[in-house]
C-alpha cells in the first residue's frame, strides 16, 4: 500500500481531521486496489465504533407526486422530465397507514418527504396528523423543500426531531435550486434545534473529484447526525440518462472516503439505494420507502424500487451488522 494513503487512513482513524488535499487523494484511489479496501475497512470500523456495532433502518413516505418547477434533472418529478404530469397528494389517512406500518416493522425513524411544490402549511398538517398517532418515542424527520427560521420553528413545533437536507452535486446547474438557499435552510434548522442529516448525492459519472471533495467538506461543516454518499439512479428517457450510472463498487469507495472525512463526531454513514457492498464498506444507515420516490417512475415505489424495512435489515445482517431495535440513536444525539 502507498505510504501516503496509509498515513491518511491512520490520521482519520486516530481522530485527525483530514485535509481537502488528503480527501482528494483518497477519492483518486482505484476502486479495485489494496488502498481502496484499506479505506473501506477503516470506514467500516469507524462506523461500528461510533454506533457500538449497530446499523439503522429509516423509513420514508413520499406524500406527493407531480411536476416540480425546481427541475432537478435527476428527479422523476422535474417538469422537464415529464414523468408525472399531474399533481397527486396522498390522502392523510394513507400516509398515516404507511407510517404506522413502518413503525410496526421496526423502522428506527420515519421521514415524510414532499416535493418543493407542496406548500409548507399543507406539509405540516400532514406531519401533525402523523405525529399524533405515532408512539411518543418514534423519531419523525422532515424531508421537505427550503424554509426560513419561522418554517424551521413550525417544523419543530409539529413534533419533528430533525430534517434531511443536502446541497446536491450539480446544485444550481442541474437543479433550479440556489446553493445559498440550501445552506440558509440548514442554518435555520439548526437554530431551531432540529438535528440535520445530509449526504453527498446524487453521484454521477460526470462529477469530478473536486466536486466530491467540495460536497464532502460541506457535509462535514454541517455537523450532521449522519452523512454518507448515494449514487444517482438513471431515469430512462431523461437528459441525464446518457451519462450512465456509477457502479456500486465505485460508490463503496466514495462513501468510505466520506466516512473517514466526516470523522467520529458523525454517527451515521448512509448510502442509497441499499446494497451489501455499501454495508461492508461502512454504511450503517439504509432507507425503506413507500409512496412517491424521486428515483422511480411508479407512483407507489413499494411495488417497484422501494425496499421494505425487513429487506434493509436482511442486507445489513448479510454484511455482518446488527440492526438497532428502537428509536434512532442518530437523531437522538444531544
Amino acid at each position: 500500500m502507498k505510504t501516503t494513503i496509509k498515513k491518511i487512513i491512520e490520521k482519520a482513524i486516530n481522530s485527525g481531521k483530514i485535509t481537502p488535499d488528503e480527501i482528494r487523494e483518497l477519492f483518486l484511489v482505484p476502486e479495485i486496489s489494496e488502498e481502496s479496501y484499506a479505506i473501506q475497512f477503516a470506514a467500516r470500523k469507524m462506523s461500528e465504533d461510533v454506533m457500538q456495532g449497530k446499523a439503522e433502518v429509516h423509513a420514508q413516505v413520499g406524500i406527493n407526486i407531480g411536476p416540480c418547477p425546481k427541475n432537478c434533472l435527476f428527479c422523476s418529478f422535474a417538469v422537464v422530465n415529464r414523468i408525472f404530469p399531474q399533481t397527486l397528494v396522498l390522502p392523510v389517512d394513507q400516509v398515516i397507514e404507511k407510517c404506522l406500518g413502518f413503525e410496526e416493522s421496526g423502522a428506527n425513524a420515519i421521514y415524510l418527504m414532499s416535493t418543493a411544490s407542496l406548500g409548507l402549511e399543507e406539509y405540516l398538517r400532514t406531519g401533525c396528523a402523523v405525529r399524533e398517532v405515532l408512539r411518543p418515542e418514534t423519531v419523525l424527520v422532515a424531508n421537505v423543500g427550503d424554509f426560513d427560521d419561522n418554517g424551521a420553528k413550525a417544523i419543530r413545533d409539529v413534533g419533528f426531531q430533525g430534517v434531511y437536507h443536502a446541497v446536491r452535486l450539480g446544485e444550481g446547474i442541474s437543479t433550479g435550486v440556489d446553493v445559498r438557499k440550501r445552506l440558509r435552510t440548514v442554518k435555520a434548522a439548526k437554530k431551531a434545534g432540529l438535528l440535520v442529516g445530509t449526504c453527498v448525492e446524487p453521484v454521477g459519472p460526470e462529477h469530478s473529484v473536486e466536486e466530491l471533495v467540495e460536497k464532502t467538506l460541506l457535509a462535514r461543516e454541517m455537523d450532521p447526525v449522519f452523512s454518507g454518499a448515494a449514487r444517482r439512479i438513471t431515469i430512462p428517457g431523461t437528459r441525464l440518462a446518457a451519462q450512465g450510472m456509477v457502479n456500486e463498487s465505485r460508490m463503496a469507495l466514495i462513501l468510505a472516503v466520506v466516512r473517514l472525512a466526516t470523522g467520529f463526531n458523525v454517527l451515521g454513514n448512509c448510502t442509497h439505494e441499499p446494497n451489501g457492498i455499501g454495508a461492508m464498506a461502512g454504511a450503517n444507515l439504509f432507507w425503506a420507502e413507500q409512496g412517491a420516490n424521486p428515483r422511480d417512475t411508479e407512483k407507489e415505489t413499494e411495488a417497484s424500487r422501494g425496499f421494505s424495512v425487513a429487506k434493509c435489515r436482511e442486507i445489513f445482517r448479510e454484511a455482518g451488522w446488527d440492526v438497532l431495535d428502537g428509536p434512532s440513536r442518530m437523531y437522538s444525539r444531544a
